[in-house]
């Protein structure tokens, strides 16, 4: 059997323009569609490479399942030597905002005041008193920004997770956070693939907090800019998700905190990664997301005439060749 590369994925909606990309390239691939169904540990995979492309916020798109398969299955991939694009130790990071931190702080890498709470009520709000005002609140196993609300008395608190309205983790850990007060109103995104920095984005958060730069996508949220259009958070309208988004001209690869990402991405096995930072008023620079299961902006891309897909295909393309050689030797 020929090597080739093998897409696990749960999202439809994410995948054109990866198809797109392979397809530029001229590359083999199979897709595998990951939500259910039986792993035979005694079976050797088929040869090839195998790109992960599975995200903590199944979830909400009916495939919870599929977050239980995920680990077995790159541990099943790896176990037998396949060559697995952000696998096992990118996913232990993935579905765990605890575990982020505590790797980027091993890498001079600011992260902001967190607690891990698990418990019901009581327990968040005994956590609550130990945060300064205003904080917010996030799921530890998240994506989409889901479970992100801020928070600017105790009282709103205690509100919110004594009603319907509190949601928690699919982990069961709910993070306390210190909320940033941004210097300008956007978040920024760094784009890395296979070690080399791609580009980074800005990200107006003055409609809200759920920002994923992705094409198009299938949810329920109200307001969700992975959607064609967005209603903006007072209601009153719908406006152009892309225009969220914007490049961060003044970010480089040589920007001391970018060096310090590609050293953390490389430690931690994170071959593809868009890594999140928010700067406030005084300058400081405090890192709160990273996604192994990145999406790029098509707005921003087709204004800058940048392509970070084409990036990831390339990527493949040369896994798949020194596979390929491997076995001729």
């Amino acid at each position: 059997m020929e090597p080739k590369i093998y897409v696990l994925y749960e999202n439809e909606e994410w995948m054109p323009p990866l198809r797109e990309a392979l397809k530029q390239q001229e590359l083999p691939f199979e897709e595998w569609f990951v939500d259910s169904g039986v792993l035979d540990l005694h079976e050797e995979p088929p040869p090839g490479v195998f790109f992960n492309r599975m995200s903590p916020s199944a979830h909400t798109r009916g495939h919870a399942r599929g977050l239980a398969l995920t680990g077995s299955l790159l541990a099943w991939l790896e176990g037998y030597g396949r060559r697995v694009i952000n696998g096992s130790r990118a996913w232990d990071l993935e579905v765990s905002k605890v575990r982020q931190y505590q790797q980027l702080r091993r890498f001079g890498i600011e992260t902001p005041h967190t607690l891990a709470v698990v418990g019901g009520p009581e327990e968040l709000k005994e956590a609550a008193r130990r945060m300064p005002l205003p904080f917010i609140t996030k799921h530890n196993c998240s994506g989409k920004g889901l479970g992100v609300f801020l928070f600017r008395s105790l009282e709103e608190f205690d509100r919110y997770v004594e009603s319907e309205a509190f949601v928690p983790s699919p982990d069961g850990v709910t993070l306390l956070q210190e909320y940033i007060e941004p210097r300008e109103a956007f978040i920024t995104r760094v784009e890395i693939v296979g070690g080399e920095f791609q580009y980074a984005i800005k990200a107006d958060t003055s409609r809200g907090f759920q920002l994923c730069p992705s094409d198009r996508c299938e949810t329920g949220d109200a307001f969700c800019p992975t959607t064609d259009r967005a209603v903006s958070a007072d209601g009153e309208g719908e406006f152009n998700r892309q225009s969220l988004f914007d490049l961060r001209k003044d970010l480089s690869a040589d920007d001391p905190l970018v060096q310090r990402y590609f050293a953390f991405t490389r430690a931690v096995g994170l071959d593809i990664a868009g890594i999140e930072f928010v700067e406030d008023r005084n300058g400081r620079r405090v890192t709160y997301d990273v996604n192994a299961n990145t999406n790029y902006s098509p707005g921003v891309e087709e204004r800058y005439g940048l392509d970070a897909w084409g990036a990831v295909a390339r990527l493949l393309a040369r896994e798949l060749e020194g596979l390929t050689q491997t076995q001729r030797v």
